[in-house]
């Protein structure tokens, strides 16, 4: 690995997200920005601004930002916070900026009647001399004129002084404050309507038994709108950031870009309140749950949402509401999804009436914790809910598990009767749960998961059970095996506990969780029940084994490929040989796993549903040796329409996997067929590798980053496990992310004692070739070839041989080369797979073309037919690229190869391609994007850490072109250094 830097830290795969806040700049505000500036700029302008958002909208980030740019303007800023508590205190704001004014008064001589001036004001605050403060502070800020007075979270001031700023009114004085959107009053300030019963609506917030808008507010938060109607004053409302200023603020604190899901999730916690945000990226990086792949950021979909603690600024409102408020809060959090039917058993729970249950509610609605859902004629409520869902699951975490049980219970029971009823046809309206089909049903089984053994047990597993069905693996993970889990614990019955386990282990192996999967498995296996089958105990097996590998557990799985564990089991003989055939796959034993199967043939082969595992396994390892003819066999699926789907769906996934070792995606589309399946239900890892050998390599890359951050990779029993990091490897080399392929090869190598990595070796070799280091590639491929041999294996080696050939043959050592042609052709013979004799033609070519040269053109027209038969983008591209640098094809067909290359996104190869094109006096279309993406390539390699004869060595240039190069770049881009410059393609600027 001499050739390349291991110090790039900034690419990795798999390391946890942090928090990094020093960007300081407004995200999603500039039309906002551009307002108050010109506002506040503008000759005979508004006085006074009043900006206001809801809580954590980022009203102190907009001040904070508005006053560093009237700053380098040149224009005097003074800035006061407001503090919760400093409303207890009449005049403290006005105090406050008397003294902050009277502080910066320039000339020493004025140091006399500004302390006079203090004095004066405290007096008038001792004595609530509300006139006095004002005189006061008008005179202040008129003293200091040209100022512009920035006031935040004037929520918290006292009314007296926020009266007192709404009459300033002085020449060359402007005044701007923050307010939250939602400014509780106190109980006393309140009067509670009556609230009808039943599943009646309620009545708007705010509104009498008439219809009308009662009396106003008092304190604050009256005097807070009262300012908005100053005359002359001007009212900015900052809305919560929309869904792609959203997605930028996570990429800015996480340094790396969000993917789908954890965008997604954000949006749906937070609302965009950038606040909200903060908190539960912070919380999240804490756990360490976020993890970065390649740049990227992801989340695993077993992921519970944080708690936010008790000081939290979306917490302490609710907390400083006290009771009822915060009880009725509490309830409605779990409650509130019914709609207006909560309110009746919010009453219930919490003893109160229903008078002061409402009463809590408009405290609630009022503090901007929870609103209202009107009702069709706009003037009757049909529901409650939180503003954000992130208070509402911090609310309901606090719970005691007691009440969450209590309250979980009452949900459930009027949602089953208003199904029975419904079912009955009695005429009565269920409740109106407020919520779409989907998040119903999730509601619904999360309290009945919640409410335990409160509620009938055996409807509440089988409505557990079937949610949990319901749910497609990799969208709410840990919501499913949460309900499963609180299933297992309701079954009373060991029979049908062991039934409820079969899913609950099968749906932890599908969502990632392996260590349950795999202890889940174990636990039926060692005490299985009587409900279990002989296939049930097979199913339990396989789970165990599959579990172990993805855990690359190689140790245990060393165990669980001997007869000695297996027989201390109280299985039957058909699950412990299926086990043991499994594990003996997983470590690419392959000998040993033909010679178990043929030896218990009698145990397993009975009939149907019992052989048709062990059969493919048997298969694979006839397969791996370099005998196909049994796996093609079973490629027809003869018996498929007596398996389960289940069944027929997790054995096609796994020869097609094999089918993608060899590139052979035209059998693979057969087989599908064959099993009525299609790609888009294939399991993540079948997917990205059809997405690989397709040439949709964006979405090969991204399912690829989010795999291998959070180790999701459910591997199959292949004759290669190394497939998603090698191919991913070969997606970046090809976009001359040279360092980046030998970063994912050294992060993902196996043990010595792990099973052959062929494609691994083989994508490391390619890498290495690239930079000119031929011995460490060489050293590399026999090392692959080594392993692959002590297994037994074939399969999947012709990659290593011609690649070996090509680097012997670069060596000047032909006899070597030669020699390695004559084992991949060997292996052509035996496997007959095209890919095998694609690559032997191309390797024939490359050894072959100064001492035979019209054979070598002749076999590169063969390899060109071949690879249009097999329509795969890539291997097309370079196949022509090669035929054409030959004199084998005509140069025209560069074009074809280009274009390929640029469908595929392999930017060095079409760097490559135009440098052909060139020097076949071949034009090159689009001359200025030619020479956009050769400046995009030159800074991907200086951002891969490369050294310039390092980046010489990869674009076949010499140093001194390598130089011009950088000196014209540098030159275009405006970046002074290499370091500006990798900056800049990290975080997608350039």
């Amino acid at each position: 690995m001499a050739a390349w830097s291991g110090t790039n830290d900034l690419v990795r795969w798999g390391t946890p997200a942090r928090m990094d806040r020093t960007d300081r700049r407004l995200l999603g505000r500039e039309r906002e920005s551009e307002q108050v500036h010109e506002l506040l700029n503008r000759p005979g302008g508004p006085h006074l601004v009043l900006v206001r958002g809801e809580r954590g909208v980022g009203r102190s980030a907009f001040l904070r930002a508005a006053g560093e740019r009237l700053r380098a303007q040149g224009t005097t800023v003074l800035a006061v916070d407001c503090v919760p508590g400093d409303g207890d205190r009449p005049l403290l704001l006005a105090l406050r900026l008397i003294m902050a004014l009277e502080e910066r008064r320039p000339h020493a001589e004025c140091h006399r009647s500004a302390t006079g001036a203090v004095t004066r004001a405290l007096s008038a605050l001792d004595q609530c001399d509300q006139a006095a403060m004002e005189a006061l502070l008008c005179a202040a800020v008129s003293r200091r004129a040209p100022v512009t007075v920035l006031v935040d979270d004037v929520q918290h001031a006292d009314p007296d002084s926020l009266a007192a700023l709404s009459r300033i009114d002085a020449p060359g004085v402007r005044l701007v404050v923050s307010a939250a959107q939602h400014v509780a009053s106190s109980a006393a300030d309140m009067k509670a309507d009556t609230f009808p019963t039943g599943h009646e609506s309620a009545p708007r917030q705010g509104l009498n038994a008439e219809g009308v808008r009662g009396p106003g507010r008092e304190g604050a938060a009256s005097i807070i709108d009262q300012l908005a109607g100053v005359e002359g004053a001007r009212m900015l409302v900052l809305p919560p950031l929309g869904p792609r200023d959203t997605t930028a603020l996570v990429a800015r604190w996480l340094q790396a870009r969000a993917d789908t899901v954890l965008a997604g999730q954000v949006r749906e916690l937070t609302r965009g309140i950038p606040g909200a945000i903060e908190a539960l990226l912070t919380g999240w990086t804490r756990r360490g749950v976020i993890r970065v792949a390649d740049g990227h950021a992801f989340i695993p979909g077993r992921t519970t949402v944080p708690v936010l603690p008790d000081d939290d600024r979306f917490v302490t409102p609710l907390d400083r509401l006290g009771e009822p408020a915060r009880a009725v809060a509490a309830a409605l959090s779990i409650l509130g999804p019914l709609g207006q039917p909560a309110l009746q058993l919010t009453a219930a729970w919490t003893g109160l009436s229903t008078d002061a249950a409402y009463d809590g509610v408009r405290r609630l609605v009022e503090a901007g914790i929870i609103e209202e859902l009107p009702g069709e004629d706009a003037t009757t409520v049909r529901g409650w809910t939180f503003r954000l869902p992130l208070t509402a699951h911090t609310v309901r975490e606090r719970l005691s598990p007691v009440d969450r049980s209590r309250l979980s219970a009452a949900a459930v029971e009027l949602l089953w009767n208003d199904a029975d009823s419904e079912r009955a046809g009695s005429g009565i309206s269920p409740a109106p749960v407020l919520l779409d089909e989907t998040n119903a049903l999730a509601y619904r089984a999360d309290r009945v998961a919640d409410a335990g053994s409160l509620v009938d047990r055996e409807r509440a597993v089988a409505e557990l059970t079937a949610a949990a069905r319901q749910m497609r693996p990799g969208t709410d993970d840990g919501r499913a095996l949460r309900w499963l889990r609180a299933a297992r614990d309701l079954t009373e019955h060991a029979d049908a506990r062991d039934l409820v386990l079969q899913q609950y282990g099968t749906t932890a192996y599908l969502a990632c969780d392996y260590t349950t999967g795999r202890a889940v498995g174990e636990a039926l296996l060692r005490d299985p029940g009587p409900t279990l089958s002989d296939l049930d105990l097979q199913e339990a097996a396989c789970l165990v084994v599959a579990a172990t590998a993805n855990q690359r557990d190689w140790a245990t799985m060393g165990r669980l490929a001997t007869a000695y564990w297996w027989d201390a089991l109280p299985v039957p003989d058909l699950a412990k040989v299926t086990g043991q055939a499994l594990a003996l796959c997983h470590l690419s034993k392959w000998r040993q796993t033909a010679d178990l199967l043929k030896k218990t043939k009698t145990v397993w082969n009975t009939s149907t549903r019992p052989r048709a595992t062990p059969t493919i396994f048997s298969a694979m390892a006839e397969l791996a040796m370099g005998r196909p003819e049994p796996y093609r066999h079973g490629l027809a699926m003869p018996d498929a329409l007596e398996l389960p789907p289940g069944k027929v769906y997790s054995l096609a996934s796994g020869m097609f996997d094999d089918l993608l070792v060899g590139y052979d995606l035209n059998a693979a589309d057969t087989l599908l067929e064959t099993a009525g399946l299609t790609v888009h239900i294939l399991p993540p890892l079948s997917q990205f590798l059809v997405n690989h050998l397709t040439g949709r390599w964006d979405q090969a890359l991204e399912s690829a980053r989010r795999l291998l951050a959070h180790n999701e990779v459910q591997s199959t029993p292949v004759s290669d496990s190394s497939l998603l990091p090698a191919r991913t490897a070969a997606i970046l080399l090809a976009q001359g992310r040279v360092t980046s392929a030998l970063q994912i090869v050294e992060d993902m190598r196996g043990p010595e004692t792990c099973p052959p990595q062929c494609a691994l070796h083989a994508s490391e070799a390619e890498a290495l070739m690239t930079l000119g280091d031929l011995d460490e590639a060489e050293k590399t491929l026999l090392s692959g070839l080594a392993t692959a041999r002590e297994h037994n294996q074939i399969y999947g080696t012709d990659e290593l041989w011609a690649l070996l050939a090509e680097v012997t043959a670069e060596a000047g050592r032909t006899a070597e080369a030669l020699t390695c042609l004559e084992h991949l052709q060997g292996i052509t013979a035996r496997t007959g797979t095209d890919r095998t004799r694609l690559r032997h033609l191309l390797a024939c070519a490359r050894v072959l073309r100064h001492d035979a040269p019209d054979t070598a053109r002749g076999n590169l027209r063969e390899a060109v037919d071949l690879a249009r038969s097999r329509n795969l983008p890539f291997e097309m591209a370079t196949t022509l690229l090669a035929a054409a640098i030959a004199g084998a094809v005509p140069a025209t067909l560069l074009h074809e190869a280009y274009d390929l290359f640029g469908m595929t996104g392999a930017s060095l190869w079409r760097f490559h391609t135009r440098t052909a094109l060139r020097e076949a006096g071949v034009t090159t279309p689009g001359r200025k994007q030619a020479t956009t993406e050769n400046d995009r390539l030159l800074a991907t390699l200086i951002a891969e850490q490369l050294t310039n004869r390092q980046i010489a060595t990869v674009l076949r240039l010499n140093e001194d072109a390598v130089a011009n190069r950088l000196t014209r770049l540098f030159a275009r881009t405006g970046k002074r250094s290499r370091t500006e410059l990798a900056t800049a393609v990290l975080t997608g600027s350039l």
